[in-house]
């Protein structure tokens, strides 16, 4: 019988190196998300006894109004802000991209609001709409500026789209430039001899280099939006009439102070079933693209 192989240094230190990780993220992630299963399956309200009421939570989920509409706002906030945030940011990674002054001062500044915190941004921009923006509005005669976008139970929406935007365009830009700067600078000089303009340079040549940057940026973007909660908590905190409620918020919101924890595990269960489902159709989908390509 041979013995087994022995563990070279090379090795027991990758090991090393990766079992801290390994612990966090099971202690952090998998073991909570599991108590979080169990718990979907209780009527526990965050304290005291409870008792086991099988599917009954996910059975109530689909009959609740409340959890409906927030399902819609999400998926509404999540669609709109993922194509504006991959427009807006390749847009923005063609120009840094060229040859333009002061191209590293601006990655730099384009960068800064993915390291200020969301919520501190959050009421940055609450501030701006509710009392600057509304100024403006009356001392211009603008009449639909002159009352803060945040009290419209129809338009809310669209002031917390606006800073989940200008957030997340800066990280998506900074991807962007990286694909951009892997395209070889042979194919756009082919391109030239062939006559292409800039419209046929960027389709033909650039957008298919891009894909798989394309494809991260997709997934990572609609991640994000279907997860917002800090925008929601700083500016609207669901409001006005829960027109702006998340998912995320609503799991939170009534989880923790709400006597709810074992009916929005469920609900917890559920989004993260169709976060992975979005995240899959999503890489099927691009690497089709890429295959075709």
């Amino acid at each position: 019988m041979k013995g087994r192989k022995k563990m070279s240094n090379r090795e027991r230190t990758f090991l090393l190196m990766i079992l801290p990780a390994l612990i966090l993220f099971v202690a952090f992630n998998t073991i909570p998300l599991i108590t979080g299963a169990i718990y979907s399956f209780t009527n526990y309200r965050g304290y005291g006894d409870y008792d086991f009421v099988g599917f009954r939570n996910y059975i109530d989920l689909f009959g609740d109004e409340r959890v409906r509409n927030s399902y819609w706002f999400t998926f509404k906030y999540a669609v709109v802000g993922t194509i504006l945030i991959n427009f807006l940011s390749l847009l923005i990674a063609l120009g840094l991209n060229s040859r333009i002054r002061c191209k590293s001062l601006l990655r730099g500044v384009y960068f800064v609001p993915n390291i200020l915190g969301g919520l501190i941004i959050g009421y940055i921009f609450s501030f701006f709409f509710t009392y600057i923006v509304p100024a403006i509005g009356k001392a211009a005669h603008i009449g639909f500026l002159e009352n803060s976008i945040l009290a419209s139970e129809k338009y809310a929406w669209i002031g917390v789209l606006i800073v989940g935007v200008w957030q997340a365009v800066a990280m998506n830009t900074i991807i962007y430039i990286s694909g951009l700067q892997t395209v070889p600078t042979d194919i756009y000089e082919a391109g030239m001899i062939d006559g292409a303009n800039p419209w046929q340079k960027f389709w033909k040549l650039t957008f298919p280099m891009l894909l798989p940057f394309i494809s991260i940026n997709l997934i990572l973007s609609t991640k994000n939006m279907l997860m917002v909660f800090d925008q929601i908590m700083s500016l609207t905190k669901g409001g006005p009439a829960q027109s702006t409620e998340s998912i995320s918020y609503l799991i939170y919101n009534n989880g923790m102070a709400g006597g709810q924890f074992g009916f929005q595990s469920a609900n917890a269960v559920i989004f993260f079933i169709v976060i992975v489902i979005f995240a899959v159709v999503q890489m099927k989908l691009t690497g089709r693209k890429e295959e075709q390509l």
